[in-house]
């Protein structure tokens, strides 16, 4: 029978149907999703991901678990501690290696202490806090939690860092009309306008889950995402590798959005998607095509979602723009933990400080709502 608590470096040592059972049907954290990272080499000790998975067994079976690696970097994370590396090393300190519970190259909230029970999450809080201090590891970082398991973090007594996302919420729409109709008049007719620059164009979009893609749809979609990263002067985290086993294992719950004129396609967007949430991920386009960008990526994704009754839209890190389509402030949460005192006692004050701008941005939002306001 397996210890109760144990670190894997490999899933293979983990059911799939147990892992899936905990993780709560979100794709982003899914056995499979994980696994491609991994078989494709996007994430794993070569590219600085490590695996250190948590597993929690409670009579032979999977109690709880958590994503979590020994990283080399911070490249992939979307909650930015580069200063504090930074810092570090100023110091002659050494930040790298350090532990991280979190999807990789995925802004995402989902589960990270993957239990059925608050007991069993608690337990995992503990466990990771252990884990770190034994370790040698400068710091411990948990990214993008569940509410669930952001109440057990605190619990453990993790410091808490906030910042903001835009989210979409379904509210019942009928379609994407209906949604337009609960939007403020500068707000309905701008994204009217956007979507009909964009026909005007001849620009036709088609949407095609992983199991009715086809290859030419990911060869195609594999390239607008490096020419994205290319523009940026930045390196490709994922290879079309990845996106291939993931169109293999997850057909249902990959959502690719493709913008075809005169017959070939410019442009593509790539989401995931459960019955209860659909994550934005990735785009890129070969011409400029004026609104094509909120177009494939936003207004195509919230009509899905109605169509498919789908509840939320994560439309990925940061974006204001994104708060005039309708996508509201959500607050994320990430919790950390540092082995040096001192600097545990500098970043306490620094996310106190940086929590109350965080706040007061939001209330800002807030304030300018894109929908219309009661009895208008």
């Amino acid at each position: 029978m397996p210890d109760p608590l144990r670190l894997v470096d490999s899933l293979d040592a983990i059911d799939p149907a147990a892992w899936d059972a905990l993780a709560g049907g979100n794709p982003t954290v899914s056995h499979a999703f994980l696994d491609c990272l991994h078989r494709s080499g996007c994430a794993s000790g070569e590219s600085g991901w490590t695996p250190r998975y948590l597993a929690l067994w409670e009579g032979g079976a999977l109690a709880g678990a958590v994503p979590l690696y020994e990283k080399a970097h911070s490249y992939g994370e979307y909650v930015f501690d580069w200063a504090w590396a930074d810092a570090y090393e100023r110091h002659g300190l050494a930040y790298y290696p350090k532990l991280l519970s979190a999807v990789p190259f995925t802004p995402a909230t989902g589960p990270r202490l993957l239990a059925a029970t608050d007991a069993a999450r608690d337990a995992l809080a503990r466990a990771l806090l252990g884990i770190a201090k034994g370790s040698g590891a400068s710091s411990l970082h948990v990214l993008f939690p569940a509410a669930a398991d952001a109440a057990a973090l605190r619990r453990a007594g993790f410091m808490e860092r906030t910042g903001i996302q835009f989210h979409w919420r379904n509210a019942g729409y009928a379609s994407f009309e209906d949604f337009l109709a609960a939007l403020s008049h500068d707000k309905r007719k701008k994204i009217r306008q956007e979507r009909r620059r964009v026909a005007e164009a001849g620009v036709r979009l088609r949407r095609a889950t992983g199991r009715e893609a086809s290859e030419a749809d990911w060869d195609f979609f594999a390239a607008c995402y490096r020419r994205t990263y290319r523009e940026h002067r930045s390196t490709p985290y994922l290879t079309r590798e990845f996106f291939g086993m993931l169109a293999g294992r997850m057909p249902d719950s990959v959502l690719l959005v493709i913008a075809e004129r005169d017959g070939r396609p410019i442009a593509a967007a790539m989401d995931l998607f459960s019955r209860e949430a659909l994550y934005g991920r990735y785009w890129g386009a070969m011409e400029f095509v004026p609104g094509l960008h909120f177009e494939a990526c936003y207004h195509q994704a919230v009509e899905f979602a109605i169509e498919r009754g789908i509840a939320l839209v994560e439309g990925g890190a940061q974006g204001e723009h994104k708060h005039a389509r309708g996508f509201l402030p959500e607050v994320t949460r990430s919790f950390h933990w540092l082995a040096h005192p001192a600097f545990a006692r500098a970043v306490d004050d620094f996310l106190a400080r940086e929590g109350a701008g965080v706040a007061q941005y939001a209330d800002e939002l807030a304030e300018r709502s894109p929908f219309r306001k009661a009895g208008v």
